[in-house]
C-alpha cells in the first residue's frame, strides 16, 4: 500500500525531510519546486512507513486504500509526475542548518509580517539558540492570508496555523500585534533595536484590467472580495451587488476558483465553515445563478492547479460548463501536450476540460461557465456595471518551433455578456515600504536571495531582508514561503557570524516600552490566545470551528479578556 499526497497538499515539503528513501518530489533543492502545483509520491518507491502522514501539516497525505471517492484521481496523478520525473539513484545530501558560535551572543530579528513567510521566518530563527524575534502585524490577528485568504471551505489548509502557533508562542518570540510599522514605531528604531530586520509583508494590493470602465460600482478586486468573506476588518462593511443572475471572475487561477465555489455553494453548508457571518448572510440573499471565469489562454495554459479544478468538478447540485470549441487545440499544441515534453499537470488540465466540454447540464443547478481565449475589452453601464465585452483570442507560438510558449492575440470576434458584478482576479501585487527601495514594475522590494539591494550602489543594504511575495513577487502556494523564509533567514545567519550586522543601540525592553507608550492597545501573543479562544467559544454555540470576530474594537476586548 503506497501513501498518496492528495488535494490539500501545501508544498510545506516537511514531508520530504522526513522520508527515509527519497520518495516525495520535488523537493525544494530541485528547479521543479518553483513552479510545481503539489508534492508527489512514487508508488513504486515508497515503503509504506508513514513518517510523512504524521509530519503533513494540512492532513494531505492517505494510504492509497484509504482515499474517499473526491481523491480517487490521486494515485494516478502522484504516479504520473514520476514519468518525466524519475527518481535518482542516490539520495541528495540535505544541507546541515547553519549553526551560530555561542561568542557571538544573541541575535535579534524583527520580523514584520506575521503570515505564512514570517511564521516560517520565526520557525527557522528559533530552531537555533540565543536567538531573540520580535514579530509585528498591524491587525489584532496573526496569520495573514491563512486566516483571511484561504478559503473557508478548505479548513484542512488552515491546519498550517496549528504549526505556526507552536512557533509564536515560544518565549524566544515576542509578538506585537495591532502595532503599525510606520506609525507606532519606525524603520529606523527597528534597527536600533535589533540585528536585523525582516519583511515579510506579502503583497497587500491587486493588479488591475486597464480596460475602460473598470472602476464601474460593481467592479471589484476579487482579494476585495475574498477578504470580505473571510471577515479582515478592512473590508467587513464592503457591499457586493448579488441581485443579478451572472457574476464575471476575469482570471482563472485559484483564487477564482474559490470565489466562484463561494458565489454557489449553498450557503447553509457555508455556514458551518468560519466564513464571516455577514458573507453568510449577504449569500443567503443572493440572485446568482450563473459564475464565468474568463480565461485569455487555452486550458493547458490556466493558471488554476489541478487539485483545484477536480475540487471544482466535484461540486454538488453544481454544473461545470466548457465550451467544446475552446479546448480543441491546434495541431502544434495537440502534439505538444500529448508529448513527452509537456508537464502531466498540464496533460491532465486539457483532459479535465475535454471531460467537462461533455457533460450535460440539469435545468434548475446553479453553475460555473469556464471560458478559455477569452480577455475583457470593456465594461459597460450607466453609472454601475451592467456588462462586459470580451474579445475571442487565439494561440501564437512565439517561437513555432516551441509550442510551449504561446500568446493570447486578440482576434476581431466580440461579444457582449450581461452581468451586475465583475471581479478580477488576476494577481496579487506589492506594495511601496516606507525607507526602502521599491520595484514598482514587478512590485517587490528588490534583493538578492532576500537581502535587500540598494539600486543605486548595488550593494545590500544593512541588516535588511525579505521573505515571501514582496520579496520573489506573488507565486506559490502557502508552503513555497518555508523554503523561500529558510533561504532568507540562512543569508542573514551568514551575514552575522560575518560580522557584517549593525549591533543594537537599545535593549529588547525599551522597544517594548515605546511600543507601549504609543500604542497602548498592544496585543501580545496571549491577547491573540483570548482572540482565538473567543472565536472558538462563538463558533461552538453554532456547531462551527469558530465564528470571527471582525471588528477591531471587539477583537481588542477579547484580547483583554473583557467580556463582549
Amino acid at each position: 500500500m503506497a501513501y498518496v499526497i492528495t488535494q490539500a497538499c501545501c508544498n510545506d515539503a516537511s514531508c520530504v525531510d522526513v522520508c527515509p528513501v527519497n520518495c516525495i518530489h520535488p523537493t525544494p533543492d530541485e528547479p521543479e519546486f518553483a513552479t510545481t502545483e503539489m508534492l508527489y509520491i512514487d508508488p513504486q518507491t515508497c515503503i509504506d512507513c508513514g513518517a510523512c502522514v504524521d509530519e503533513c501539516p494540512v492532513d494531505a497525505i492517505f494510504g492509497e486504500n484509504e482515499l474517499s471517492e473526491a481523491h480517487s484521481m490521486y494515485p494516478e496523478i502522484n504516479a504520473a509526475y514520476y514519468e518525466k520525473h524519475p527518481i535518482g539513484p542516490e539520495w541528495p545530501e540535505l544541507a546541515s542548518p547553519r549553526k551560530l558560535s555561542a561568542d557571538l551572543g544573541t541575535l535579534r530579528v524583527a520580523i514584520v509580517g506575521s503570515g505564512p513567510s514570517a511564521c516560517y521566518a520565526a520557525m527557522e530563527l528559533t530552531s537555533r539558540p540565543r536567538v531573540e524575534v520580535d514579530m509585528f502585524d498591524r491587525l489584532p490577528t496573526p496569520y495573514g492570508l491563512v486566516r483571511a485568504g484561504v478559503a473557508p471551505d478548505h479548513p484542512g489548509t488552515k491546519g498550517v496555523a496549528d504549526v505556526f502557533r507552536s512557533a509564536l508562542g515560544k518565549r524566544s518570540v515576542q509578538c506585537h500585534f495591532n502595532v503599525e510599522v510606520g506609525q507606532h514605531v519606525s524603520h529606523e528604531e527597528l534597527l536600533e533595536h535589533h540585528h536585523a530586520v525582516i519583511y515579510a509583508v506579502g503583497a497587500a494590493s491587486d493588479r488591475r484590467l486597464g480596460v475602460p470602465g473598470e472602476d464601474l460600482s460593481g467592479s471589484h478586486a476579487a482579494t476585495e472580495f475574498v477578504a470580505w468573506y473571510n471577515g479582515h476588518p478592512d473590508y467587513a462593511n464592503h457591499a457586493f451587488d448579488l441581485s443579478g443572475e451572472r457574476a464575471v471572475i476575469v482570471g482563472n487561477g485559484n483564487v477564482a476558483l474559490d470565489v466562484a465555489r463561494v458565489l454557489v455553494t449553498d450557503p447553509d453548508e457555508l455556514a458551518k465553515t468560519d466564513m464571516a457571518e455577514h458573507a453568510v448572510e449577504a449569500l443567503r440573499h443572493s440572485n446568482i445563478r450563473e459564475v464565468v471565469i474568463v480565461g485569455r489562454r487555452g486550458p493547458a495554459q490556466a493558471a488554476y492547479t489541478n487539485p483545484e479544478l477536480i475540487a471544482l468538478g466535484q461540486m454538488a447540485d453544481v454544473d461545470i460548463v466548457v465550451d467544446p470549441d475552446e479546448v480543441v487545440l491546434d495541431a502544434a499544441s495537440r502534439a505538444w501536450v500529448d508529448g513527452p515534453d509537456s508537464e502531466a499537470s498540464e496533460k491532465l488540465k486539457v483532459r479535465q476540460a475535454e471531460e467537462f466540454a461533455k457533460r450535460t447540464t440539469t435545468d434548475g443547478r446553479k453553475r460555473i461557465v469556464l471560458r478559455f481565449l477569452a480577455s475583457p475589452e470593456e465594461i459597460t453601464g450607466d453609472d454601475r456595471v451592467e456588462n462586459i465585452r470580451l474579445v475571442r483570442n487565439e494561440l501564437v507560438a512565439d517561437d513555432p518551433e516551441n509550442p510551449t510558449k504561446l500568446s493570447a492575440r486578440p482576434t476581431d470576434r466580440v461579444e457582449t455578456l450581461a452581468t451586475g458584478l465583475v471581479l478580477r482576479s488576476i494577481g496579487y501585487k506589492g506594495l511601496p515600504i516606507a525607507d526602502l527601495p521599491f520595484d514598482e514594475r514587478r512590485g517587490v522590494v528588490p534583493n538578492e536571495n532576500g537581502r535587500v539591494i540598494d539600486p543605486e550602489t548595488g550593494k545590500p543594504v544593512p541588516g535588511v531582508y525579505v521573505a515571501g511575495w514582496i520579496k520573489r513577487g506573488p507565486t506559490g502556494v502557502i508552503g513555497t514561503n518555508k523554503h523561500c523564509s529558510a533561504a532568507t533567514v540562512d543569508l542573514l545567519l551568514s551575514d552575522f557570524s560575518d560580522g557584517m550586522l549593525p549591533q543594537p543601540g537599545s535593549e529588547r525592553e525599551d522597544l517594548g516600552r515605546i511600543i507601549g507608550e504609543r500604542q497602548p492597545d498592544v496585543v501580545d501573543f496571549q491577547g491573540w490566545q483570548r482572540i482565538d479562544k473567543k472565536e472558538r467559544a462563538l463558533g461552538a454555540e453554532s456547531g462551527r470551528s469558530r465564528t470571527k470576530i471582525v471588528d477591531i474594537a471587539a477583537m481588542l476586548e477579547a484580547a483583554r479578556g473583557e467580556a463582549g
